[in-house]
């Protein structure tokens, strides 16, 4: 009995002691969940934010209603006359309608190349690290060296793609000089390039599909293409949605390896010139901010009433 005794009076001149340490920690913890120097952590992020993003978004805004010029230092405030030029401008839907074709070309490659090699390297082939180091490398890259391996096999006299072509009787093919293949070229570097990233979404979705879903279906008798059309593919629509919103936004912001591919000369006869391009052009070799703002504002409009109508797509097909 004393030493129950004893254990109950070291509990008790232990207990404020205790208490005394959890309400000393629960204040603390209050103090940093609802004190005031969360805002200040949180600062440097906002200014550097509003610096780089917002501010050039706002004054790029308001220099679409001006003439503002690289050699004038005067800029007349022309209100909505910069964006009647370009409905009327012949270069700019041209230009636009390039870089519609590329997006359509380039998409639907991506999303089925990249979805066949997550299907292979998920069937447990062996050295399976070895073909998703070798898939998702080029997407590592800068775009300049990507664009100066594919210039070397887009050689007209001792090029790759034209020997390998040799080899099969077909004849040489002017992959940079046919007017026809200018940007049939451009969507064969993006497509070696950025399928990588697609890649690996669809074999996260396919490691996240159950394994007994697929042993319930060989019981019932589905073979592999019945698994495949049946249970797979009806299981990455929701990824396939995710991957067709982001390969066109990417697709629709064309510039860098068409640019750097051509030199900026848009291609032979121009056919590889996309929008963004001919806002770079017209701003920083014609010297027309103004009109260039203007280009890339409705652009940019364009670009969300894309992205809106996909997720309202989206939405109806997953409800």
């Amino acid at each position: 009995m004393s030493a129950v005794g004893s254990a109950q009076n070291t509990a008790r001149a232990g207990g404020p002691a205790l208490v005394g340490r959890a309400g000393a920690d629960g204040g603390a913890r209050r103090s940093l969940s609802v004190g005031r120097g969360g805002p200040w952590f949180v600062l440097p992020f906002v200014l550097v934010y509003a610096a780089f993003l917002l501010w050039p978004l706002v004054y790029g805004l308001g220099m679409s209603f001006t003439d503002t010029s690289l050699v004038s230092p005067e800029a007349e405030f022309v209100g909505l006359d910069n964006y009647a030029q370009l409905a009327s401008d012949p270069l700019v839907w041209r230009t636009l309608g390039i870089t519609l074709l590329f997006t359509v070309l380039s998409t639907v490659p991506l999303v089925l190349v990249a979805l066949v090699m997550a299907l292979l390297v998920h069937t447990g082939t062996r050295g399976q690290w070895f073909w998703r180091f070798a898939y998702f490398a080029p997407f590592l890259l800068p775009v300049s060296t990507v664009v100066l391996i594919w210039q070397w096999l887009f050689q007209g006299d001792f090029g790759l793609l034209n020997a390998v072509l040799g080899w099969v009787g077909l004849g040489p093919v002017g992959w940079t000089t046919n007017p026809d293949m200018a940007l049939w070229s451009v969507v064969l570097v993006t497509v070696w390039w950025t399928v990588g990233f697609n890649f690996l979404l669809y074999l996260s979705a396919l490691q996240a599909i159950p394994a007994t879903v697929y042993e319930a279906a060989s019981l019932d008798g589905a073979d592999g293409w019945r698994r495949l059309f049946s249970i797979t593919l009806p299981l990455l629509k929701v990824t396939t949605g995710l991957v067709v919103v982001l390969q066109v936004l990417a697709s629709l912001k064309l510039f860098d390896q068409a640019y750097i591919l051509y030199g900026g000369s848009g291609g032979p006869a121009g056919n590889a010139s996309p929008i963004l391009q001919y806002v770079y052009d017209t701003g920083f070799v014609n010297y027309r901010l103004g009109y260039a703002s203007a280009i890339s504002y409705a652009f940019f409009l364009l670009i969300i009433v894309v992205a809106v109508l996909q997720a309202r797509l989206t939405s109806r097909k997953e409800s």
